[in-house]
């Protein structure tokens, strides 16, 4: 439960735009991400896609360590 699934969005070395699993969408950084993190939380594939990846990525290597 402490295991928090973070991906993050850069271009040109600053960050756009990120998921996080503990809220469960993206959140935009600046008006591009904002804009795209909109558009991709209406997506509820997307979102489902993301969700997965902290019990598909995170724990296995969880239990690995």
């Amino acid at each position: 439960n402490d295991i928090e699934y973070i991906f993050s969005y850069y271009y040109n070395k600053m960050e756009y735009a990120r998921f996080s699993s503990s809220l469960g969408k993206y959140v935009g950084y600046n008006e591009i991400g904002v804009k795209q993190a909109a558009v991709w939380n209406k997506d509820a594939s997307v979102l489902a896609r993301m969700k997965a990846q902290k019990e598909t990525y995170c724990k296995h290597n969880v239990d690995i360590d």
